[in-house]
């Protein structure tokens, strides 16, 4: 196990209806006025919005609205909301959705007090300074993980690129988590929640780092949970014990509990972050094309295959097989494929409309041109991620 810092400050407010205290809690963390930041008309329908400003009412909080946040959240709003904040004198900042309004509004906090593009910091041009105006959430999604998280992913449309940047300040403050906000979730949105809480595990947990078994063992968990969880949910979506062990696993599988003390990869999520840069595909349904392609990709490498048959072992109670451990791992890759496919994920490029007339970019991208390799796990070259892609498709 490496040496490790970990530091996690958020508040986690959890349960049936903890969303009308989000007035209450505003104001206890020294809120004046208030950024409210949602996306579309979902929270209008359900009645969350209208119980959001009431909350902030009575609580005697001012407020602005900065309605708009889609998937694959647009710097160009992030600029639109700093401009507001400005102009306001906003002292908080509240998003209502999941990671793309929660991710708009960690990018705000910090914008404001730059002094220049807010897309010099989110393309990592700048480094963000010890200033920002906080942040709180009430989430509706649950699958980035923004709610606990450091960090946060935001593109600009105008160059087809999704970027992030981070800072152990960018935390919200508080996250008001009600697992009843997400029984009217799609079936797809979802499922594309689910894969990229898995994601996140997976990108920590396959590691060479040694002596990592608390971790491994508790990823482990976050994975079997999400696993048992997500039929439930798609049969009955308003079982709310299900719907509440899912909503725990999406922030402890991003808050970095279980990336203590270990290398960690995240080459599925920078792959991913071409992908949907370029054709703005939901970033969970990216995932369910690239994970499992990486993992059959990585059972031809003898080093990789003593963690991906744990992870088949552990994970998807496989049979080890000593005498053949590719097999053993690759049974693995193949019950998730099964997950996936029965949640209604896509399985291929083609699945979603993409072909190959941007692999070569792509992969120049993620290894400035041939000159490093991407991921540690498995230290993927040019050559690898170009016949990765192909596979993919």
């Amino acid at each position: 196990m490496n040496n490790f810092d970990f530091q996690c400050s958020t508040k986690m407010i959890f349960g049936k209806d903890t969303e009308l205290r989000v007035g209450e809690e505003l104001r206890k963390h020294g809120a004046t006025r208030v950024l409210f930041v949602y996306g579309g008309s979902s929270i209008k329908k359900s009645g969350l919005y209208d119980r959001v400003i009431k909350s902030m009412t009575d609580a005697g909080l001012v407020y602005d609205e900065l309605p708009g946040v889609v998937p694959n959240p647009r710097v160009s709003l992030v600029r639109k909301g700093i401009e507001i904040c400005r102009e306001k004198n906003v002292d908080f900042l509240l998003a209502a959705g999941g990671g793309s309004t929660i991710d708009t509004c960690k990018s705000i906090s910090f914008g404001v007090y730059y002094n220049g593009d807010v897309w010099d910091l989110i393309s990592g041009k700048a480094m963000p300074g010890d200033q920002r105006i906080p942040v709180a959430d009430i989430l509706t999604l649950p699958a980035a993980g923004s709610e606990e998280s450091d960090s946060c992913v935001v593109s600009d449309e105008t160059i087809s690129v999704k970027a992030g940047f981070g800072s152990p300040l960018m935390r919200p403050v508080f996250s008001i988590m009600n697992p009843e906000l997400t029984y009217t979730l799609p079936a797809f949105q979802t499922a594309c929640g689910c894969m990229d809480m898995m994601s996140h595990a997976m990108e920590r947990y396959f590691s060479r780092t040694e002596n990592v078994e608390m971790t491994d063992r508790v990823t482990e968990a976050i994975l079997v949970t999400v696993i048992h969880n997500l039929p439930i949910v798609l049969e009955k979506p308003d079982d709310y014990a299900a719907r509440a062990e899912i909503m725990m696993c999406g922030t402890w599988a991003q808050n970095d509990m279980t990336g203590c003390g270990r290398e960690q990869d995240w080459f599925n999520h920078v792959l991913e972050h071409q992908i949907s840069g370029y054709y703005d595909i939901a970033h969970g349904a990216g995932l369910a094309i690239s994970t499992p392609a990486w993992m059959e990709y990585l059972c031809e490498k003898p080093e990789c295959l003593p963690k991906l048959t744990q992870y088949a072992v552990r994970v998807w109670n496989v049979e080890m097989n000593f005498e053949n451990l590719k097999e053993t791992a690759m049974e693995g890759v193949r019950r998730l494929r099964r997950l996936l496919r029965d949640a209604g994920l896509p399985q291929s490029l083609h699945e979603v409309g993409i072909g190959n007339e941007k692999f070569e970019e792509m992969a120049d991208h993620m290894t400035c041109d041939g000159t490093v390799t991407c991921g540690n796990f498995y230290k993927m070259t040019k050559q690898d991620i170009l016949e990765l892609l192909n596979r993919m498709e």
